[in-house]
């Protein structure tokens, strides 16, 4: 079993798909590591001989990955919400802040619905 970055990756997934397990790295970003420690992209993970896992922990050392990137990311989003600027206030409510709508949409961001009632006409 091979653990890189301090995560288990899949044993019986190819190596590509594999390196996506560990938290900031993409299909695009596995495909240029595998192509620069020359390993060969089909291979199984399980199959990795220890000489290539490696060449892999080396080549992944030199990217932000995991737990670093997380704290990253949740620093630059407190820095948004301190500076009080647009995103930031989005962030802090929740909603989303990339400019995608929400009046119809982001129900994940926004929580179940919540059915406001109408006015009931008072009769005499």
């Amino acid at each position: 079993m091979a653990r890189i970055a301090g995560v288990n990756l899949p044993k019986e997934k190819r190596i590509e798909v594999g390196l996506t397990a560990i938290y900031g790295i993409g299909r695009n970003l596995s495909s240029q590591i595998l192509d620069k420690t020359g390993v060969n992209k089909n291979t199984r993970v399980k199959d990795l001989t220890e000489d290539e896992t490696n060449k892999l922990r080396e080549e992944i050392a030199k990217h932000i990955t995991e737990g670093d990137l997380k704290r990253k990311i949740a620093l630059d989003i407190k820095r948004l919400q301190e500076i009080g600027s647009y995103r930031g206030g989005r962030h802090r409510k929740g909603l989303p802040c990339r400019g995608q709508r929400t009046r119809c949409n982001t129900r994940t961001k926004k929580g179940k619905r919540k059915t406001v009632a109408n006015k009931k006409a008072v009769t005499k």
